[in-house]
């Protein structure tokens, strides 16, 4: 079965997920944001490769305040990528079912419905790029590939790296797609550290070693990346309480003392870890990507 990000000829026209992806595309993805980076890192190149191209946001209603910081970065990438940027839409899906799909060539999507970026794909012409900025608890790919930039900018590759995924893994996008991208760029080991309420069925297919002890999981850890505590892992009682989830799971300074001293930390605010402007690159290098222009 053809991977539904892909087109005939294996070229990437839709960002869903990162599950498949091959490590060249990934790679391909990283180097153009290298690209979009001026040497000192100041400022992001403006380019004219989208010009013409009109680019619009997706999302459900009752995500549209929580979307919009994320619509804001490809907002800003689309401008200096010289595109038409449409603003923001509600996602509608009666629309859909009369044939009257979104007049854009890329289309953001934020839906709290998984698989829906995957059925839209499906849905409209091949002239229509969709690029998924987070469905329900499946995937999010853009947060993890800003982590994998600020990982190779760290790290310089991802060869013998130990890298671990702390906190509410079962319910998070972010950790899904950092897994699949991690294990695709040929990290020496990923693990995931949470009570195991919040560490999903499975991860040993996806070679991933599961810990429920802090000290343990970080031993000897190259970069952690921290996840937010959803509001579903609250709801479900899949903890005790958020205060006793931060007290066994929150990164101390006694439990970072178990990983390497040049331990890179990743955290649940991009802003804190990776520069608004690398940000801004990798949301050009994705729209560039997807719509098949060449840098």
């Amino acid at each position: 079965m053809r991977n539904p990000q892909l087109n005939l000829n294996g070229a990437l026209t839709h960002l869903l997920t990162t599950e498949g992806l091959s490590r060249a595309i990934l790679t391909r993805i990283l180097d153009t944001t290298a690209l979009f980076l001026t040497p000192t890192e100041g400022a992001c190149q403006n380019t004219p490769l989208l010009q013409g191209k009109k680019v619009l946001s997706l999302v459900d209603a009752c995500l549209v305040d929580e979307a919009s910081p994320v619509v804001r970065d490809f907002e800003r990438a689309a401008q200096r990528l010289s595109a038409q940027w449409q603003g923001i839409q509600t996602l509608d899906f009666s629309a859909f079912a009369a044939g009257k799909g979104p007049q854009a060539d890329i289309v953001v999507l934020r839906t709290e419905v998984s698989g829906v970026p995957h059925w839209m794909a499906q849905q409209l012409d091949s002239r229509t790029h969709i690029i998924n900025a987070g469905d329900g608890c499946h995937a999010e790919p853009i947060s993890a590939l800003l982590d994998m930039h600020a990982i190779r900018r760290a790290k310089e590759n991802f060869a013998n790296l130990t890298v671990v995924l702390v906190g509410d893994v079962l319910h998070s996008r972010r950790a899904r797609s950092c897994i699949h991208a991690l294990t695709t760029l040929c990290v020496a080991e990923v693990r995931a550290v949470g009570p195991l309420t919040l560490l999903p069925e499975g991860l040993a297919q996806l070679g991933v070693r599961a810990y429920t002890d802090m000290a343990e999981g970080l031993r000897e850890a190259d970069v952690i990346i921290m996840l937010d505590l959803g509001h579903t892992a609250i709801a479900r009682a899949c903890v005790p309480s958020a205060r006793e989830f931060v007290k066994c799971y929150g990164l101390t300074d006694e439990k970072f003392s178990y990983a390497k001293p040049d331990c890179l930390v990743l955290g649940t605010e991009t802003d804190g870890v990776v520069q608004k402007l690398a940000s801004e690159a990798v949301h050009m290098a994705v729209m560039s990507f997807v719509a098949g222009a060449s840098v």
